[in-house]
């Protein structure tokens, strides 16, 4: 079973890296292949034109691909920052252009666009991770928690992921590097219950081979988010 994993950050030192690294990492020990993508060090274009508005359209090469992850993958891992109650702009590009109709949902026939659409996406659990410099009740209370009703019912509810699962990480600034390092065990534990170990185990220096960055300590990220 293959496992999408997104990230949205531009620092390579930053604990969302951190996060991401471990997720990939407890993934590969429990069997699972991943599809792993840094955005910003993909350089991923947000930008949707109008070409791609169509149903029907012919895709650029790089779209596909990820149209073709998302649909396919047995599971989906989000990882990002807390920017403004949303996601990074690249990532919400990245939503535009890849949570498509006839690959994430569809339309009854003779539906335009007016009704319930229909979840396409096979995906068993979608999982994200957010940092944030905000305490929780203060995001719920003044905010109204908006990653959680973008992640849980604007993006995997309406495309059929029903077993969602969210972990807010915070606050990132004045965090200290035991709190990061239990953050990381959380992270992993949540990968464990989520995506648990169903295939012979993986060798775990394939995992390191696979990511591009070099396996830091939690202390190593600092305290960026």
């Amino acid at each position: 079973m293959r496992i999408s994993v997104i990230l949205a950050h531009p620092d390579p030192d930053s604990f969302n890296h951190a996060i991401a690294q471990t997720v990939v990492d407890a993934l590969k020990a429990n069997g699972y292949s991943v599809s792993f993508h840094d955005l910003y060090q993909e350089k991923f274009d947000p930008r949707l034109n109008l070409e791609e508005l169509a149903k029907d359209a012919i895709l650029p090469a790089v779209i596909r691909k990820h149209c073709d992850e998302i649909a396919a993958a047995s599971g989906i891992v989000i990882v990002h920052p807390n920017w403004w109650g949303q996601p990074p702009a690249i990532l919400k590009g990245w939503m535009d252009r890849v949570i498509r109709p006839d690959v994430a949902y569809k339309f009854l026939e003779g539906d335009t666009g007016e009704g319930i659409p229909t979840g396409l996406l096979k995906a068993r659990a979608a999982l994200v991770f957010n940092t944030s410099n905000t305490e929780t009740q203060r995001e719920k209370d003044v905010f109204g928690d908006p990653l959680e009703n973008i992640w849980k019912n604007c993006i995997f509810g309406l495309c059929g992921v029903t077993n969602f699962h969210r972990r807010m990480f915070n606050v990132i600034v004045i965090s200290t590097e035991d709190q990061r390092r239990d953050w990381l065990i959380d992270v992993e534990k949540d990968i464990h219950t989520f995506f648990p170990k169903t295939l012979p185990e993986a060798n775990p220096d394939d995992a390191r081979n696979e990511w591009s960055i070099l396996r830091q300590e939690p202390g190593d990220y600092k305290s960026r988010d």
